[in-house]
């Protein structure tokens, strides 16, 4: 018998079919159902709104549980906003002032609702530290719309504020064209319709179009050289790369963040009496305070986000890669950096991918890490230099601040981590443990730049075997150590963890045909993956399916492994999603450790069981050399110095291969590739 949705009307088989709709989690059906229950109750009994009224105090009343951290609770109104509102000069001092102020939060803070803290808003008002003096405005600097009345064809734009274009139309279908992954060859044949040839366009080749594209407004620069080495290659090295500074800048006066960044170091704490620190944004954390207490009065501290990695270029045939480097501001809200319609990510250099000569093969991975650092020196250096005497930039309102530029982050993965660290895989890149350490329960001192300086100076060996390798290496320092821009990164060290170990673990604890089967009987919900097959035999795991299994996994493996082995899986999925938190604060951080030792007070339950074992050889391990764990232990210090870790997830660098690399290289001929790519993002970039 066929029945129909009575909320979208939809179309199904039978009755039971539109129940299981409606239970589906996050639909609006589902919303528009419990609506109608609680209309329902209430219609029957007509005492229960006069109770209602005398029951509750506040709309936003929550029960007392939930009143000692809300995951959610978003303190971004106390970092910023007031910079975007017409206060007078005179009434700043408070909030730059060492004492700090005890924020109102329905009052104080223009433009704020209590509905979006809940009930945190009736509570006890965070008490928010601002630190003095900086993030001065000097004078009025440029705007966008500054630079583009100082362009050389401005006097052409007073006729035509379209030129080089005709019209608005003439724009519109070259924007589109020039965005489009569409080859020369392919847009003219575009052209070359006897329809668009009657179109009154100002171009008519694909060369011309690309030519009006060169007369846009300049965007950062790309340059091109050819590297030196000293190692003969398959190939010239060809380096393509923009000047970082530029980057930063055109992120730092882009109009669509001119009320998502923060610029003043704060601490923020649950009330005045200052008991407990909460952790959110970058500029809550140590770090930024201290950064800022080295820089001049009046000082602008800006962050820089760096993330590099491999990505393929070709798909099925050829084996192309390309090696990226991201850059970022970290001042920029999370929530609005890590969307990927932000474009918060530019693509600053493509590195060289090249195959050394050497007789002896293992050197030819150190002398691609060395070439590798020698570019990185390359482009870093007007960074370098803005991080130790400072810039003027223009904000994105227009005014002039004194900005310093040091790293707040490089996103990267394990491997990538031990190259710029100049360690092995058997050394942590953050700390000073070794392999057989990583599965200690505490946290190993911090790798400095210092410390790693003086081992290469100690080193003896044959500088005939190795040239200038550690030479080159000591001139990249980043005005950082590794423990402090090496952050602590969601996707490769916690989901990919939990695919590489904890699902192992769990597979041989319980069986794969009978875990398997554990996967395939369960209910499918929308927005989750269903494992119909199960999971033993998963090949290529996307990130988004390691968040589906782990959500399951706890209480699949419930009664079906030994219990010791469900504690110790059940205490590293609490502390993942503890880490995860886009606020934080001080109980929450030993909360994370509370977890973290619940899993090292549990672990050798895995070994006892058989669980952890070799992946090639299938033999029972009795160690811990997982460098992924030993990272774990750099959780809670890493909170308190850079704020909340989710804000320097991959995520949204990895789908910036997509639009940066992938879609880019479709338009090309397929020869020559990084210089393609930097013409295309340069054509989009000015349109």
């Amino acid at each position: 018998m066929i029945a129909y949705c009575p909320n979208c009307l939809k179309e199904f088989a039978n009755p039971w079919a539109v129940t299981r709709h409606l239970n589906q989690p996050r639909t609006s059906c589902l919303r528009w159902a419990n609506q109608l229950e609680s209309a329902s109750q209430i219609l029957l009994d007509p005492t229960s709104q006069e109770d209602e009224h005398t029951t509750e105090s506040s709309p936003n009343q929550t029960p007392s549980s939930s009143l000692d951290f809300p995951m959610d609770l978003e303190y971004e109104v106390l970092l910023g906003h007031w910079q975007d509102t017409d206060i007078p000069v005179d009434d700043l001092d408070c909030l730059y002032s060492d004492e700090g102020v005890a924020v109102n939060l329905e009052s104080d803070v223009p433009g704020f609702s209590a509905e979006s803290l809940g009930s945190q808003a009736s509570g006890p008002r965070p008490f928010v530290e601002y630190f003095r003096s900086a993030a001065k405005v000097y004078r009025r600097g440029q705007t966008f719309q500054d630079w583009f009345n100082v362009d050389a064809y401005a006097a052409h734009h007073k006729e035509n504020i379209y030129y080089p274009f005709a019209s608005l139309q003439d724009w519109e279908l070259g924007s589109f064209l020039l965005r489009s992954s569409l080859s020369m060859a392919a847009i003219d044949e575009f052209l070359w319709l006897e329809l668009v040839k009657g179109l009154p366009l100002s171009f008519r080749t694909a060369k011309d179009l690309r030519g009006h594209a060169e007369l846009l407004p300049p965007v950062p620069k790309w340059q091109y050289r050819v590297i030196s080495i000293t190692h003969p290659t398959k190939q010239p090295v060809h380096f393509y790369w923009c000047d970082p500074l530029d980057c930063i800048e055109a992120l730092f006066n882009h109009l669509l963040f001119a009320k998502e960044l923060d610029l003043t170091p704060t601490r923020v704490y649950d009330t005045v009496e200052r008991t407990m620190r909460i952790y959110s944004e970058w500029m809550m954390g140590d770090t930024t305070w201290s950064m800022q207490s080295q820089l001049p009065d009046g000082a602008t501290l800006l962050g820089v986000i760096l993330s590099s990695d491999k990505t393929n270029i070709t798909n099925m045939t050829g084996g192309h890669l390309a090696h990226l480097l991201l850059i970022s501001l970290a001042n920029v809200k999370m929530v609005t950096r890590n969307k990927a319609s932000s474009n918060a990510f530019l693509l600053t250099a493509l590195l060289p991918i090249t195959e050394f000569l050497h007789p002896v093969k293992r050197m030819q991975s150190v002398l691609e890490a060395r070439l590798v650092h020698q570019c990185l020196n390359i482009i870093l250096k007007p960074l370098k230099q803005a991080a130790r005497i400072g810039r003027m930039m223009s904000d994105p309102l227009g005014n002039l601040r004194y900005c310093f530029i040091p790293l707040a982050s490089y996103i990267v993965d394990m491997p990538e981590a031990c190259m710029l660290a100049c360690v092995r895989g058997k050394t942590s890149p953050v700390t000073l443990a070794m392999y057989k350490e990583f599965g200690d329960d505490f946290c190993h001192p911090p790798c400095t730049a210092k410390s790693t300086l003086d081992q290469l100076a100690s080193i003896k060996c044959d500088p005939l075997d190795v040239g200038g390798y550690f030479d080159e290496c000591s001139l990249f320092r980043l005005n950082a150590d590794p423990s402090s821009f090496l952050t602590p990164e969601a996707l490769h060290h916690w989901h990919c963890e939990f695919y590489d170990h904890d699902v192992r673990w769990c597979l041989r604890a319980v069986g794969a045909q009978e875990l398997d089967f554990h996967f395939s009987v369960l209910q499918q919900l929308m927005m989750f993956r269903h494992f119909k097959d199960g999971i033993s035999n998963l090949k290529q795991v996307t990130g988004r399916a390691q968040h589906d299994m782990q959500r399951y996994m706890v209480a699949l493996i419930t009664d079906a492994a030994p219990p010791g082995v469900v504690i110790a899986v059940h205490a590293l999925m609490d502390f993942q999603y503890l880490s995860q938190a886009t606020t934080i604060n001080e109980a929450h951080c030993q909360l994370i450790l509370d977890t973290l030792k619940e899993f090292h007070d549990h672990k050798q339950e895995v070994i006892a069981c058989g669980a952890r074992r070799g992946t090639k050889s299938n033999n029972v391990l009795d160690d811990w050399y997982i460098p992924k764990l030993e990272l774990m232990q750099s959780i809670v210090p890493s909170i308190r110095n850079i704020g909340s870790l989710v804000q320097w997830s991959a995520d949204t660098a990895e789908h910036a291969h997509i639009t940066l690399i992938k879609d880019p290289a479709d338009s090309t001929n397929h020869n020559n590739y990084d210089a393609q790519i930097c013409r295309f993002l340069d054509q989009n970039e000015k349109c």
